[in-house]
């Protein structure tokens, strides 16, 4: 797997995110938007990203803070994290800017195929994922697995573009039923596509190998195996036009 680090500016300010894809597969394939959670990019994430994008996608892991900007620890990482969710108009502009350097890059190298771009995300980046969506970003899905479900600014009217799919926990104390809720009422009002499945009884951050602090947050090997299942069917049949 290659993995180079894209640097570019948005208002004044560099981010390093990273382009990672298969080099021994010679197709061009779909462009992903990962968002990792709210530690950003990391070595673990690149990892993830790595075996997210496999065979499958011309996957880029979105940096969200700024480059030398990596929390250290969960105060800083929750800071951070609101700091963006605080500022909506500049969060979504980090996204934007995100997607239109990973189709430019991954066309640049002859890698991807720009007829196809989706985003997902993880914890704060389910947020980040959804929020490119309700700006009206140009993808065909978007995906939030244990993520921030609920915006300050939600979707106008027929607005979002994208399909969207987000897996839950149902016991999750970080966006509990009440987000699920307003979750299902604005896209009810948006008149997006969209899904959303619960696993019953799971916490948060149920894809984070070696979490393990309930009734916060607790890793589940069955129900991330199945949640990326899902979303790689999501993303396939958003593409294909047949959700």
């Amino acid at each position: 797997m290659s993995v180079e680090t894209i640097r570019y500016a948005v208002g004044g300010e560099t981010f390093a995110s990273e382009l990672i894809w298969d080099e021994s597969k010679n197709t061009k394939r779909p462009i992903l938007l990962v968002a990792p959670n709210w530690f950003g990019v990391t070595p673990e994430w690149t990892g993830r990203a790595r075996a997210i994008a496999g065979e499958r996608y011309c996957a880029f892991l979105v940096d969200v803070y700024g480059e030398g900007k990596r929390p250290k620890g969960r105060p800083e990482a929750a800071a951070a994290a609101n700091a963006q969710r605080a500022d909506t108009p500049e969060w979504r502009r980090r996204m934007a800017a995100a997607l239109e350097h990973a189709v430019r890059e991954g066309e640049r190298r002859s890698i991807a195929d720009p007829s196809k771009r989706a985003a997902i995300g993880f914890c704060f980046g389910g947020g980040c994922a959804f929020e490119l969506a309700r700006m009206g970003g140009d993808i065909q899905a978007a995906v939030s697995i244990h993520g921030d479900l609920t915006g300050s600014v939600p979707a106008a009217p027929k607005q979002i573009k994208a399909a969207m799919l987000a897996i839950h926990g149902s016991e999750d104390p970080i966006a509990p039923k009440s987000r699920r809720d307003a979750f299902e009422a604005e896209m009810q009002n948006s008149g997006a596509k969209w899904q959303m499945l619960t696993f019953g009884g799971l916490y948060h951050s149920f894809t984070d190998i070696g979490i393990n602090v309930p009734p916060e947050a607790q890793y589940d090997a069955n129900a991330a195996r199945q949640a990326y299942a899902w979303s790689y069917v999501f993303i396939e049949n958003a593409f294909a036009g047949t959700l």
